[in-house]
C-alpha cells in the first residue's frame, strides 16, 4: 500500500548509518544504499547528505521522515480496519499472503468472483514466508487460512499435504538485479544466460523446474546452475547481492525493489493457482467454483 523503500529509509534514519540499517534489515549495506538511491531517484529528492562523519538528513529528508512514519502507520491501521470489517461477516474467505504468495490475482478476479458469489467477502492474512510457516500453513489450510495463491505441482501438493486449483500456466522467467548487464533487455534468449549463474530450486521440488534443469544440463552447459532450498526474500537478496540470475514468475515482480523479472524464450511454464485443503469447507468449495467460473470468463 506504500513504497516499501520507505521502511528502509526509516531504518537508515533511526540507525544512523547504512551499515547499522543493513544489520537490522538482514541485507547487505550496498543493497540498503541502492534502495535509498532508488527512492531518491523516484522522488527526485536528495534525502541525505553523505559526509565522512556519517549521514545527515536534508530538509526534504526531515520532512519525509515525519510524513513516512504517519503514512506507514496509517496504512497498517487501514489494513486492520479492513480486517475487522471483513470479520463482521460470516461468509469470509481468509486468503494468506506473503511476498512469495501475493494475493493480487484474487484481488483482480474479485469483481468476477462476486458475480457468482455476491455474499462472499475476503480477508487478507499476511504471514512470514519461512520454511516452518509454509509447512504448517499449507498442511492446515482451512483452520486459520483458507487459500494461498502460488505456483505448484503434484510433487509440491503431496509434500505439503494440500490440494490445488490451477488458474493459469505461468511462463518460467528469471529475475536479475536492476544493475545486471541483462536488465537493459525486455526479454531474453537462452543464449543470453550463457556465462551466468542461474539459481534453481533443488531437484524434486517441482517436476516442471526439473524439466528445465535437465534441458539446461544437456543442451546449455554454458549456464551454471546454483541450487537453493527455499523461495523467500533471502533468495531474492542473494540474487541481487551476488549478481546471479534467479528463476521466477511474473507474479513476483513486486517482491524485491532492486530486481527486474524478464521472460526467457525457453518455453517452460509452471502451474499457478490456489492452494486449499484436500477437503475444503462448503464455503471454500463454493468460492473455488466461483474462481473457476471467473477465470473461464476472463
Amino acid at each position: 500500500m506504500y513504497n516499501p523503500q520507505l521502511d528502509t529509509f526509516l531504518c537508515v534514519v533511526e540507525s544512523g548509518s547504512f551499515n547499522k540499517a543493513s544489520e537490522k534489515l538482514y541485507i547487505s549495506p550496498p543493497a540498503v544504499i541502492k534502495q535509498i538511491n532508488l527512492l531518491e531517484e523516484n522522488l527526485n529528492l536528495q534525502l541525505f547528505v553523505r559526509t565522512h562523519r556519517g549521514l545527515k538528513l536534508t530538509k526534504a529528508g526531515e520532512s519525509l521522515y515525519q510524513d513516512a512514519k504517519y503514512i506507514i502507520q496509517y496504512c497498517k491501521d487501514s489494513v486492520t480496519r479492513a480486517r475487522n470489517a471483513m470479520q463482521e461477516s460470516g461468509n469470509v474467505i481468509r486468503i494468506g499472503t506473503s511476498p512469495m504468495t501475493p494475493a493480487q490475482v484474487l484481488v483482480d478476479l474479485w469483481p468476477q468472483v462476486q458475480n457468482f458469489c455476491p455474499n462472499i467477502k475476503f480477508q487478507l492474512i499476511p504471514f512470514d514466508n519461512t520454511p516452518e510457516n509454509a509447512r504448517e500453513i499449507l498442511a492446515n489450510l482451512g483452520q486459520n487460512i483458507d487459500v494461498v495463491a502460488g505456483i505448484f505441482d503434484e510433487t509440491m501438493l503431496n509434500l505439503r499435504k494440500c490440494a490445488g486449483l490451477e488458474i493459469s500456466r505461468e511462463p518460467i522467467c528469471v529475475a536479475v538485479s536492476i544493475h545486471h548487464r541483462l536488465a537493459a533487455k525486455t526479454s531474453l534468449t537462452v543464449q543470453d544466460l550463457y556465462g551466468e549463474r542461474l539459481m534453481l530450486m533443488r531437484r524434486d521440488w517441482s517436476h516442471y523446474v526439473d524439466l528445465l534443469r535437465d534441458d539446461i544440463w544437456k543442451n546449455h552447459p554454458q549456464i551454471q546452475i546454483v541450487d537453493f532450498d527455499f523461495y523467500d526474500v533471502n533468495a531474492f537478496n542473494q540474487c541481487e547481492n551476488n549478481n546471479c540470475v534467479l528463476m521466477a514468475v511474473e507474479n513476483w515482480r513486486y517482491v524485491h525493489p532492486l530486481l527486474k523479472i524478464l521472460p526467457v524464450d525457453w518455453g517452460y511454464t509452471i502451474p499457478f493457482g490456489l492452494l486449499h485443503a484436500p477437503e475444503p469447507s462448503p464455503l471454500v468449495k463454493l468460492f473455488l467454483e466461483a474462481v473457476e467460473k471467473a477465470t473461464a470468463v476472463c
